[in-house]
């Protein structure tokens, strides 16, 4: 079926991909098997060849066996980025067992749930969590508690005394510090070097396409998160269709720093780079100077990240010290990339930035922009071998171009449903021309050409005297403001409108003290409709950010009404 966007479509790609009909761990083990001596991971200094990689994980696959982890069970992976996170990955995947990836800014509390939810009863994690993982575990009933945890040290992949770049001062303690074993209550916690340290046998790989292969977690407007069941085949699917969209070799040199328990990290980048055979520059988290050394020492040529990133490093005193012309490809998503960012991109490096769109669900990428055809402030066009509409949020229907609906999606990348939450799963599928569309909760409209723009959470919007305000859309248009750095705009109450709109903003370095709020409202005044303008302006040191770097827009509206 002809479709708007397939006049714009890469003319070397296919509008649907067969993906390998091998399990993720064969991805590994067939680039180990091409390019055993070649960089797989480089990491402060350290070089990590896939054949090095193959065989940590398989000795790790061994030991989990030993631990009892059997064909199916849920593993608990919880860190930052680091050699011993894409180790630990595939190492669970070679034992035919499934990753639950856990964003490690969560505290105890939080664990709980990634430890009874999915019915762990073993966990990997770094030295600075553990003690926090196993409080988590500890505080639970006999019956729900970890049976195993295994630890490493970030400098178990490192040499402290040769990292290659210096490392920021921040990071020092973080990195650096050694930490006991802690204690945990009904089981043993094991150092990383211990695990990995055996003879032990391998189990048979019985894993292929269609057994789960990843339980990660999102967390929806209410209630807990939800595990999202993918199968190999969702994963695989976007891997390979990311690497040919983005049109990589295994000469790729990929700066990986979005992080890998966020879907977008491990698919879209790690998962991508590992079935083509590329470099992984690892970052275990953000740190612009250091980017800067990182893409200009290793001559990093992709780079998928969150806007927020970009903006950061062209922000940065150091930057004309930077060589950012090994770049081909740039890209991201996550939020909206401001129109002057992307026009700077294109007009002083040649870089077209290439925005996509997706979910926890949609295993990363349901659209993207066209890499020779991008449009900014843009989600793309639908995705390697997805269908996507927009349909009224009441009745289902599908509406025509321009008009704003919810944006659904169909595809080989779409999850199963949720872990043990049928009702759930229910919600989140309806049924459109005899295909199985997912409800992604995302209010956005689809243009003449076939490109989906995206308005805003289907419950994000301000309606401020009968209009109604898209808070995405004043955002995007306060970041051509020179003064202002990052912006989110949320409601307030107002006794007249009901509801007005608030803007906290986060003014660059060199403007601090030379702007005021006022200045702010008076040039929204000048430059949108009157009632899209901030009536509040409030300043801030930063906006409150989700561990892969989204904007957390609910933490300051929630903050609202007390305020």
């Amino acid at each position: 079926m002809q479709r708007p966007h397939h006049p714009f479509w890469p003319k070397r790609l296919p509008h649907a991909m067969t993906p390998p009909q091998t399990s993720l761990w064969d991805n590994l083990a067939i680039s180990a098997r091409r390019y055993p001596d070649k960089a797989a991971l480089v990491f402060l200094g350290r070089v990590f060849s896939y054949a090095q990689v193959q065989r940590q994980a398989e000795r790790l696959a061994a030991r989990l066996q030993a631990l009892g982890v059997q064909r199916g069970d849920r593993v608990v992976l919880d860190m930052q980025n680091c050699p011993q996170l894409v180790i630990a990955h595939f190492a669970i995947l070679r034992a035919n067992a499934v990753v639950v990836p856990v964003n490690p800014m969560n505290r105890a509390e939080e664990l709980k749930h990634y430890i009874t939810d999915p019915d762990a009863k073993v966990a990997i994690t770094t030295a600075d969590l553990a003690a926090e993982l196993a409080r988590a575990s500890n505080a639970l009933p006999a019956g729900e508690r970890l049976a195993h945890l295994i630890v490493t040290h970030f400098t178990d992949a490192f040499d402290p005394a040769d990292t290659g770049e210096p490392l920021p001062a921040a990071w020092h303690d973080w990195l650096l510090t050694r930490h006991a074993l802690p204690a945990l209550e009904g089981g043993a916690a094991m150092a990383w070097t211990d695990a990995l340290d055996n003879a032990l046998p391998l189990p048979e790989p019985t894993t292929g396409p269609q057994d789960m292969a990843v339980l990660p977690y999102t967390s929806g407007t209410t209630g807990l998160p939800k595990g999202c069941m993918h199968r190999h085949a969702s994963l695989m699917h976007n891997a390979v269709a990311s690497a040919a969209w983005s049109n990589a070799t295994a000469e790729n040199r990929t700066l990986l720093v979005v992080p890998m328990f966020h879907i977008t990290g491990m698919v879209s980048v790690m998962h991508a780079s590992i079935y083509v055979g590329a470099t992984l520059v690892v970052m275990p988290r953000w740190d612009r100077d250091l980017a800067g050394r990182l893409i200009s020492r290793w001559k990093v040529t992709t780079w998928t990240n969150i806007p927020t990133m970009v903006i950061d490093l062209l922000g940065s005193p150091r930057f004309d010290q930077y060589d950012l012309s090994s770049l081909v490809h740039i890209g991201g998503g996550g939020a909206a990339m401001p129109q002057a960012v992307a026009q700077r991109l294109w007009e002083q490096f040649g870089l077209r930035y290439i925005e996509g769109y997706g979910l926890t669900e949609t295993s990363a990428p349901s659209h993207s922009n066209p890499p020779d055809a991008p449009k900014q402030q843009c989600l793309g066009v639908p995705f390697v071998s997805c269908d996507a509409r927009v349909v009224d949020p009441e009745t289902l229907a599908e509406l025509p171009p321009g008009e704003q609906g919810e944006i659904v999606v169909h595809g080989p990348m779409v999850f199963q449903g949720y872990w043990k939450r049928p009702d759930a799963t229910a919600a989140a599928f309806f049924e459109l021309e005899g295909k199985r569309f997912f409800r992604t909760g995302d209010l956005g409209r689809m243009d003449e050409d076939g490109y989906f723009f995206i308005t805003d959470r289907l419950k994000r919007m301000i309606n401020a005297s009968g209009f109604k305000v898209w808070p995405a859309e004043v955002e995007a248009l306060m970041f051509k403001h020179p003064a202002i750095q990052e912006a989110c705009v949320i409601s307030a109450r107002d006794a007249y409108r009901g509801e007005t709109v608030k803007a906290v903003v986060v003014l660059r370095p060199s403007h601090k003290g030379q702007v005021s709020e006022q200045d702010i409202v008076d040039w929204c005044r000048a430059n949108m409709a009157v009632y899209k303008v901030p009536r509040i302006v409030q300043f801030a040191d930063a906006l409150p950010k989700s561990g892969s770097g989204k904007v957390m827009w609910r933490t300051l509206q929630e903050a609202e009404p007390a305020g």
